[in-house]
């Protein structure tokens, strides 16, 4: 099996090429180009294009939408300084066109090219679970054990005791760092989750459909006949990039207020 990974997603205008080079990177990446209007097409060697570096985290969030254990996904990307709006996403509930929007780049796929992506990304997860995330410890006693022979030491069983001793002592700290850190990411998600219940209070789930968008707003229509631009960093799901599609958004109640949507 081969250590890197590429598939490229090409249709008439845009084009979207998932790589990973190396098993033993944490991370793959996305590239998007499109057709100019000339007819060429972006060159990524010209840093044309978009490029997204995804973590393992992404991955798994990403095979939640492929595996169609939920509708979308969307995240917002901050890499080398350039921010950029994630989401991949089902057309409907059928689950047999998926979109892919990544800052102002949209590729549809359809049902047997997002099968050929979760399959990929499946692949790639296992393969970066098992070589990316290797503990250096081998690794250490190796240089130790190879240290004690330079140096002219007889490897007799003193020295394997010691040896013994040393990973014993080396595994232990990794258990104990491993488990303060579970013990404070834990400390930590309790808390959020106490400020998320506070902050749902302040928000309101309500159905309406996208009519356009920019990079920072949506422009929704409800079924009063309301539309109203409304900021994405108000709006507080995850949602389908479709317009006209009516789905449910959860809102800040102060930009509804203010627009007088809540009665």
């Amino acid at each position: 099996m081969g250590d890197s990974h590429s598939k490229s997603f090409f249709g008439q205008n845009t084009g979207l090429v998932i790589n990973s080079s190396s098993k033993s990177e944490p991370f793959f990446f996305i590239r998007c180009i499109k057709k100019k209007p000339g007819g060429s097409w972006e060159k990524p060697s010209a840093g044309e294009g978009k490029v997204i570096k995804c973590s393992l985290d992404e991955i798994v969030m990403i095979l939640q939408v492929l595996n169609r254990k939920q509708l979308n996904w969307s995240c917002y990307h901050n890499y080398k300084n350039n921010k950029s709006s994630i989401s991949f996403g089902w057309e409907d509930e059928q689950a047999e066109t998926l979109w892919i929007n990544i800052a102002n780049y949209s590729k549809m796929l359809n049902f047997a090219q997002a099968e050929i992506l979760r399959l990929l990304l499946v692949h790639i997860l296992h393969e970066k679970i098992k070589y990316a995330t290797c503990s250096n410890g081998e690794n250490l006693n190796n240089k130790m054990e190879s240290k004690f022979y330079s140096e002219g030491t007889d490897p007799n069983k003193n020295n394997l005791n010691n040896n013994i001793t040393l990973e014993k002592n080396y595994d232990q700290n990794l258990f104990e760092q491993d488990f303060e850190e579970n013990v404070n990411q834990d400390n930590q998600i309790s808390s959020i989750l106490v400020s998320k219940s506070k902050l749902f209070k302040e928000m309101t789930n309500i159905n309406g459909a996208i009519k356009g968008e920019t990079e920072k707003a949506l422009l929704l229509t409800f079924k009063s006949g309301q539309e109203i631009w409304i900021p994405k960093s108000t709006i507080h799901c995850q949602y389908i990039p479709k317009k006209m599609f009516n789905q449910n958004f959860l809102i800040d109640n102060w930009i509804l207020n203010r627009n007088k949507i809540l009665t």
